[in-house]
Parts: C-alpha cells; structure tokens; sequence
C-alpha cells in the first residue's frame, strides 16, 4: 500500500524578477488502488504538478512537502523518484534517436528493479503487453518516439507503465491528440494496471472524454495553480456539463481581493 502524500506545494517558473508562482499550496494524497482525476482550463498549473513531482529542473519548489510513503521526494534525484515508484507519463513525449523500444525498456527495468529482468520472461511479456496495446511487433525495433503518431506515443507510454509497474502513476494529459480508437486502446491499459489494485492513480485531463473510459474514485477541481473544489465522479459530469467558468470567476475575484486588502 503506497501513498503519495502533498502538503502546501508552491511552485515557481523562472528566476529572480521573472519568476512567477504557478502552485500556490496544493494538497493532495493519492493512495494505490485509487484513481484521482485532476481537471481544470488550460494554464491553471496541472502539468506543474506533474513536473515538480517528478523533479523537473525547470520547476522550483518554495514551499510544501511532497512524501511518497513517508520518505521526502524532493530530497531525491528524478531517477530515485524513478525507483522509489513514481511514474510520469508525459504529454508530450521526446524523441531518443538511436535507441531502440526493446533496449529502452529493459535498461529502464534493469535500472529500476537492480537487476536485468530475465530474456526469456521479459521478452514474453514485452510481447504480450503490445498485443494488448495493439502495436504491431516491429515497433519495439524502432527509435524511441521518432516519427511515431500521436497514439503510438501515447501507447508507449502506457506499455511503459505496465512493464515498469510503478506506484504511483502520473498520466499528464494522456488523452491530448488521441483518436477515438487510440483513447480506448490507452485507457484499457490503465484499466487493466488499476484492477490488479497496487497502483495509485493521478489523471491529469481538461476533458471528460477519457473518464468515460477510466472512472475516477475522485475529481479535483484545479484553477489558478490550487485545487478550488473536490468530488467523486459526478464532480466530472458536472464539469461537462458547466465548464470552469464558475470557478475561473471566484478565483479571480479572490485573487482581487486579495491584492485590494494587501
């Protein structure tokens, strides 16, 4: 049983004069067998999140905890983050010419678990977990992400996730440039690593698309780098149907009055 545990996380992008908070005191705690959906409009700080969990450089912490079963996660380098059990899958997934899927994926599993994954077993189930994926055997001979589509990205982020069986999974706008065929396929391979109950969930999405295919425990409402309003699922349903306008509005009459009274 993992926990991701987030106290009054701040954020901030850029240095002296330039630098401006993104995050501003998140708190949130993600648990394994838990799904957690994160919506909210574009530019409210939820791929933020993402990235300063998983400790990337561009983004500084200025205040707040980020635990993951109880050890300090900002205190360790982005491949420790790795290890101990956090997954990013990114939006945007880069390029790494000269590097094949295969060797990719079992130097990422030989780094993670200590020790080379054995051929026999690991090519099995490489295999069998692209079939599910329906990637066709060639793909792992290919450089990683070059030239590959939109979904075939994605895809491999979640073939990722399935072979590397973290603890706690960061899907950041997973769904972004998907068609319908590619979101079903994506969200089987969350749904498949959910059910077997030992992986905690943290969804990243401004639409209500994917949660038709992966039902969330719970949905947090994120505006202006914090979280403004939490639910279960029908908190998503009532996004749908509404937007954030509502909450777009009380955040920037907060931050008025907040200036007004300084």
């Amino acid at each position: 049983m993992s926990v991701l545990e987030i106290r009054d996380l701040h954020v901030t992008v850029g240095e002296g004069d330039d630098a401006k908070e993104i995050l501003r005191g998140v708190d949130l705690t993600v648990r394994s067998g838990e799904t957690h959906a994160i919506m909210g409009p574009n530019g409210s700080g939820k791929s933020t999140l993402a990235y300063s969990i998983a400790g990337h450089p561009k983004y500084t912490v200025t205040g707040g905890t980020v635990t993951l079963d109880g050890e300090d996660v900002l205190a360790m380098s982005v491949d420790e983050r790795a290890r101990a059990g956090l997954f990013l899958a990114m939006q945007y997934p880069v390029e790494v010419p000269g590097v094949s899927v295969s060797n990719f994926l079992r130097t990422a599993a030989t780094a993670i678990k200590g020790e080379a994954p054995k051929l026999r077993t690991w090519v099995k189930d490489v295999k069998s977990e692209m079939e599910l994926l329906e990637m066709d055997s060639a793909f792992a001979e290919r450089n990683v992400n070059e030239g590959f589509s939109g979904g075939e990205k994605k895809r491999h982020e979640i073939l990722q996730m399935r072979l590397l069986k973290p603890a706690i999974a960061i899907l950041d706008e997973t769904d972004s440039g998907l068609d319908v065929d590619a979101l079903r396929i994506v969200s089987e391979g969350v749904n498949r690593t959910r059910e077997e109950g030992e992986i905690g969930v943290l969804l990243i999405t401004h639409y209500t698309r994917i949660l038709r295919y992966i039902k969330p425990d719970f949905v947090h409402v994120f505006v202006a780098g914090k979280v403004v309003e939490e639910g279960g699922a029908e908190l998503a349903d009532k996004l749908e149907n509404e937007g954030y306008a509502a909450y777009v509005k009380d955040s920037n009459e907060q931050a008025a009055a907040e200036v007004a009274s300084a």
